[in-house]
């Protein structure tokens, strides 16, 4: 029995140790936990249920120049509510105030709103939707409604902001406003001015601590931010919107009417160099165009004959002949190392210089060129690298086309590389390019950088100003620059752009049709580029204008540059001559015609006199009958224009009023 006891105890000994050992172990865990992993235990316990949550500040507006709006931020708001977070008594007091008031403002019955209040308190809903999409106004009041005044943690209201970037203008020019994204993978992207200038106008984002109250859900801490977000500046573009809408309409309806792949149009203020519009149209498959790429900037392609005036340019800067110089057509074709250069409108016999540029005669221009520079191309081709058209303008707006210009050391250079050169073929350049060199001629021989923005503004504050920027100062002397002018002049008067002249205001350029992808699979995939490139008025230069249209119907042969892009110049130009105001002095303007006073005082001793019969007004000027006897309340019907030949109701007759007397004039 003793023996037994003995065991006994034993064992009791061994469990209590054990314990000891277990307790002891528990103790040392929870001291590590405490002391040494606790801190790790707790902020990561901090991270899965309370973090920061970046609130995006408001991009600032881009303007046009006429202070229209052309992208803006516009807050949206969600309003969510955590049923469980007010006390009894707040919720029940005030759930039917707050019902009838969210009633009001978004159109539901008052009884829809307090049953699922009821049922989302009932169901312990941490964040039920009551709306989306609100605007600022729209939230601010419903932050003030009963219940949700007493904020967060007592009303319930959880509220959550985005910002959309909207254009009250619709998506006219807006592949150069542009836009600011990040890819799928995260990486930030974007366009245009938005995408540019994205420094400025994006501000600083802010803070705010959320706590996760279920799966997926956050609800802000507390009512204010932790940082609260700062606006980003203003960017005022030199855009024009009423230009920019002429510019773009006529470009569409070219773009439609010739059923066209792509199109661009740029308008450039002569003096500044400022974009006053500029539209890029692709064909999308149903059949309508929209904003896709900027043509106009991004697009190099050889340019065709609008390329000929950096041939006349140079001739004439070099003296090596003048506009008079002669030249034989040989009937509109010639041939350079066994390869033709024809011309589109063949011409017979011997022609000048200045009507062969007029006339956008090939073979014309590759002779002057050709024949003064064979020897030493370089002396031609380093005027164009002179000229800037070897390299990118360096615009603010990304995706710049890349030139090429030929070079005399290349490997590629050949026999073919100065005759094809001159009339546009084997160069390439973009539209931007081809506007800006025309510029430099409009502004008497400055160049100036196309510029998309006049200035960043805080406010009514300029934060910084864009002045004009000169690339070259005089591309050529004054003396080159008036001959120009006078050729390009012609070219509208009586050249290939005849077809666009107007007596009623003056316009200056270059037509150009270019073949694209004449190389490709043996010219299968060949088609024209239809282009006009200017300036108006012709004889005071304020607007550049260019116009690109790719693969126009070549149904009824009048894919010509002419024909498709020089009509959307003219538009573009007779609206803004039209809608200009006059500035015509009307000189003599109160000195006095006999006849027209000798007229009037006839008239007016006829009206002053009491007349109780119809008075003889044969003789007289429609404009005068009509008003005679309109003022005696007789109803005047006429027939024709000019005097009064006949009267239906005759001299003498009494006067009745509101009879219809019908008179005919001749």
């Amino acid at each position: 029995m003793a023996v037994e006891d003995k065991h006994i105890s034993y064992r009791i000994y061994l469990v209590a140790f054990a314990i000891l050992l277990m307790a002891v172990a528990i103790a040392v865990k929870l001291t590590n936990i405490q002391w040494v992993e606790g801190n790790y235990y707790r902020k990561l316990a901090k991270e899965r249920t309370v973090k920061n949550f970046i609130i995006p500040a408001n991009k600032g507006n881009i303007y046009s120049a006429d202070g229209s709006l052309l992208a803006t931020s516009i807050p949206n708001y969600e309003i969510r509510f955590d049923a469980i977070a007010p006390k009894s008594v707040a919720f029940e007091k005030n759930v039917k105030s707050l019902s009838d008031s969210l009633s009001i403002l978004l159109g539901k019955p008052s009884g829809f709103f307090l049953n699922e209040f009821r049922k989302a308190r009932a169901n312990k809903n941490r964040y039920f939707l009551i709306a989306r999409n609100l605007s600022y106004t729209e939230y601010m009041k419903i932050k003030g409604f009963p219940l949700f005044n007493l904020g967060a943690y007592k009303g319930g209201i959880i509220v959550q902001q985005e910002t959309v970037r909207k254009h009250p203008i619709g998506k006219i020019a807006g592949r150069t406003i542009g836009y600011e994204r990040k890819t799928p993978s995260g990486t930030p992207d974007g366009k245009g001015i938005e995408w540019a200038y994205r420094k400025y106008l994006n501000g600083k984002d802010g803070k705010v601590l959320k706590q996760k109250i279920a799966k997926g859900q956050w609800k802000p801490i507390r009512d204010v931010n932790e940082v609260d977000p700062q606006d980003g500046y203003d960017v005022v573009s030199t855009i024009d919107v009423f230009i920019q809408d002429i510019a773009h309409h006529a470009l569409l309806k070219q773009l439609t009417d010739y059923q066209a792949d792509h199109g661009c149009v740029v308008v450039m203020e002569t003096k500044t160099g400022h974009i006053k519009a500029i539209s890029n149209l692709g064909k999308a498959g149903d059949g309508t165009y929209y904003e896709t790429t900027n043509y106009a900037i991004a697009e190099s392609h050889e340019p065709g004959s609008t390329y000929k005036l950096v041939d006349l340019m140079t001739l004439l800067e070099d003296k090596k002949i003048d506009t008079s110089a002669v030249f034989d057509t040989h009937g509109g074709r010639i041939t350079y190392s066994g390869k033709p250069v024809i011309d589109s409108h063949r011409e017979n016999g011997k022609i000048s210089l200045a009507r062969g540029f007029e006339l956008s005669l090939n073979t014309v221009m590759v002779q002057a060129v050709y024949n003064n520079y064979k020897n030493n191309p370089s002396a031609f081709v380093n005027h164009i690298n002179k000229y800037g058209l070897n390299k990118p303008l360096g615009l603010s707006i990304q995706g710049e086309g890349k030139p090429i210009v030929p070079q005399p050391s290349d490997k590629t250079w050949s026999n073919l590389s100065l005759p094809w050169m001159a009339f546009g073929y084997g160069v390439s350049i973009t539209p931007m390019q081809t506007l800006t060199f025309y510029n430099s001629v409009a502004n008497n021989g400055v160049m100036v950088k196309p510029q998309f923005v006049s200035e960043i503004k805080e406010w009514n504050k300029t934060i910084k100003k864009f002045d004009t920027e000169v690339i070259n100062p005089k591309v050529c002397s004054q003396e080159t620059i008036l001959k120009l002018k006078a050729v390009m002049q012609n070219v509208v008067k009586r050249g290939t752009a005849s077809k666009l002249y107007s007596k009623d205001f003056s316009m200056a350029g270059k037509t150009g049709t270019a073949q694209v992808n004449y190389a490709k699979n043996g010219g299968s995939e060949k088609y024209y580029a239809s282009s006009f490139v200017g300036y108006f008025p012709a004889e005071k230069p304020k607007y550049s204008c260019i116009v690109v249209v790719h693969k126009p119907s070549t149904v009824n042969n009048n894919y010509y540059g002419a024909d498709v892009a020089g009509p959307v110049f003219k538009r573009i130009a007779q609206k803004i001559f039209t809608d200009a105001p006059s500035t015509n002095e009307i000189k003599n303007i109160n000195r006095k015609i006999q006849k027209q006073e000798s007229d009037y005082d006839t008239y007016f001793v006829k009206s002053q006199k009491q007349q109780s019969s119809i008075p003889n007004v044969k003789g007289m000027s429609g404009m005068d009958a009509v008003s005679l006897l309109g003022n005696l309340g007789v109803k005047v019907k006429t027939i024709g224009v000019g005097k009064v030949k006949r009267q239906s109701l005759q001299p003498g007759e009494n006067l009745v009023k509101n009879t219809t007397i019908t008179l005919e004039l001749s």
